[in-house]
């Protein structure tokens, strides 16, 4: 029997639940490219670059395996059944995503008017999701309960290597990476391979050298902008390049090898992030509305703004608060951004300058390597408090202050904000408030070298309040 086995987010040979299922089989691998069919969230620019990159490995890895990887432009359903004509082929499997956008029950109708049998496996998360209901019955809504159910189950399965691999006597015909056209035309992604290394491979390094070291200090380095203290798996992750569970167990074998209780916290830490994100594939699976539109429906009156130059200059990095722009420098030189630093800018956003948080998803979506959209999706709805287990409404960040807090000594800043790179640590993080000579002898001029404050925190602040002030109304009537 010929099999085919639909790679869509799961560009891996390691550990791969939907390959395992089809190995008994001769197995045609294919990817089918159909940006369309995943609007409103297709891949963004970033995340093209790293699809073409991974979709290069996998291939390399596939034949390599005496394989080939079979690519293809959509529209899918047809495409599939295409290939299954002209092979043979009697079933396909794939692994299950967790986009509310992404429905699989065409292809699944189409397969069968022809008699084509169909199979989603699971293989994203640590664990099956749909079941996992509180003592009421509903879905869970805050982190720690979910957390502490799912450290009650039985660990998940230990990850499995690679099968050997049938070909099939008949290979279809197929399409050249570069038709898909997923590399950027303008050179803005010209650092992103100094940061950052597609495959499977690549993410096996980050794992071996984030083990080697950063996990022993986890929990206090995470978040310093400035270190290197975080695992850098976000994109293989998304792009399923390496499975969660061979992550968890990973981990789990270096605790029981090191037997170290500081070492232990540390790498218990990392593991709760891995929880945290099986939480965002919860709380999108249940709540699939959440892409776009906020979980609390008191929110859905928030009153912001419209201001397409503030929009610009924050997305630019150019709002006057360094620890803000440092980030969103970063953001756009290589891809991707420190998380506590995402934390900062999107506060910035929807509490400083009141602009949707949609505009901010939007824009990560653009512009992260790791852009997923249930991490994406929770993290932007915490920012604004209009989400699952979110930041209390009246918790607005201090730009400056976080940034003294997580970045003591400027190196973050002077690292992405050239412009501020020999501003004294003592006012780094405020030059506005610095006295002339200091700014002179830093070579800086506010307003240009670098931009004065597009808005005054206090008044920013206060002015946030009273927006949040009718969502509290809101929720109070309707309580």
């Amino acid at each position: 029997m010929t099999t085919i086995l639909w790679y869509r987010q799961d560009l891996r040979v390691d550990d791969a639940p939907a390959l395992l299922r089809s190995a008994d089989d001769e197995v045609i691998p294919l990817f089918v490219h159909a940006p369309d069919e995943e609007a409103p969230w297709a891949p963004g620019g970033a995340s093209r670059w790293w699809l073409h990159h991974s979709l290069g490995w996998l291939g390399e890895r596939l034949r390599s395996m005496g394989s080939r990887l079979v690519l293809r432009q959509g529209p899918t359903a047809e495409t599939i059944l295409d290939v299954a004509s002209a092979t043979g082929a009697s079933r396909v499997v794939t692994s299950r995503r967790y986009e509310p956008h992404v429905d699989v029950t065409r292809v699944r109708a189409v397969l069968a008017e022809r008699g084509v049998a169909f199979e989603e496996v699971e293989g994203a998360t640590l664990f099956p999701l749909d079941a996992l209901r509180t003592g009421s019955g509903r879905p869970y809504q805050v982190y720690t309960p979910f957390a502490r159910a799912l450290r009650a189950m039985d660990p998940p399965d230990r990850p499995k290597k690679a099968p050997e691999l049938r070909a099939p006597s008949r290979w279809p015909g197929g399409e050249h990476l570069d038709s898909f056209g997923l590399l950027p035309s303008l050179p803005w992604a010209r650092e992103f391979p100094s940061w950052w290394t597609p495959g499977g491979e690549g993410a096996a390094e980050r794992l071996r050298r984030f083990l080697a070291g950063p996990i022993e200090t986890y929990s206090t380095e995470r978040d310093q902008p400035h270190v290197l203290g975080t695992s850098g798996l976000s994109p293989h992750l998304h792009f399923g390049e390496i499975s969660p569970r061979r992550i968890w167990h990973t981990v789990g074998d270096a605790i029981r090898r090191r037997n170290d209780p500081s070492f232990t916290s540390h790498a218990e830490k990392f593991r709760a992030e891995l929880l945290w994100r099986e939480f965002a594939h919860n709380v999108l699976l249940h709540f699939p509305h959440t892409e776009s539109q906020p979980l609390r429906s008191e929110y859905a009156r928030f009153p912001w703004r419209n201001d397409p130059t503030a929009l610009r200059a924050w997305q630019r990095g150019q709002t006057g608060y360094p620890i803000v722009d440092a980030g969103m420098r970063q953001l756009w030189r290589i891809g991707w951004m420190h998380n506590r630093v995402r934390m900062v800018v999107a506060s910035f956003l929807v509490k400083h300058l009141l602009l949707p948080w949609q505009e901010g998803a939007t824009w990560f979506w653009e512009t992260l390597v790791d852009a997923d959209l249930a991490n994406n999706s929770l993290g932007w709805q915490w920012s604004a408090g209009s989400g699952a287990d979110a930041a209390p409404y009246f918790r607005v960040f201090n730009p400056v202050l976080q940034g003294k807090k997580f970045d003591a000594d400027g190196a973050y800043v002077r690292a992405w904000v050239p412009e501020l790179a020999k501003m004294p640590t003592a006012w780094i993080h405020a030059p506005w408030e610095a006295p002339p000579a200091v700014l002179s002898a830093a070579g800086v001029r506010l307003g240009e070298h670098y931009p004065k404050p597009i808005v005054d925190h206090g008044i920013a602040r206060q002015r946030a309040m009273d927006a949040l002030a009718v969502v509290s109304l809101e929720r109070e009537s309707n309580e």
